[in-house]
């Protein structure tokens, strides 16, 4: 019986958490996939202004250089832990739309979109 109740309030738990990017998702997760994302070494930026909304968390990040990005992640916790997905970034007035000065990468290039 003991048992059963301690996997029922597992159970409630991982559902509870699984949609809450302010659980699930660390500022050094953040850290890491807003480096990756844009190429740059884990302090050379700073990171603020995070938002929340449920599994989404939203940040600005501003380089040592002086560029700002605005980012996004994605995160859930699963029963085998914390997953967060690639950051999601486009420099603070660019848009995100490459015809307008914003990045272009393969990907985009290859759908005519640049």
């Amino acid at each position: 019986m003991k048992k059963m109740l301690a996997l029922a309030s597992s159970a409630v738990f991982i559902a509870l958490t699984s949609g809450c990017a302010s659980f699930a998702v660390s500022n050094d997760a953040i850290e890491r996939s807003a480096a990756q994302a844009l190429g740059l070494a884990k302090g050379s930026f700073t990171v603020s202004d995070r938002v929340d909304d449920g599994v989404k968390a939203s940040y600005t990040v501003k380089t040592n250089t002086g560029k700002q990005y605005a980012c996004y992640v994605t995160g859930s916790v699963w029963q085998f832990g914390r997953v967060v997905s690639d950051a999601i970034c486009s420099e603070a007035g660019k848009g995100g739309n490459p015809a307008a000065g914003g990045s272009c990468n393969a990907l985009l290039k290859a759908a005519g979109k640049c």
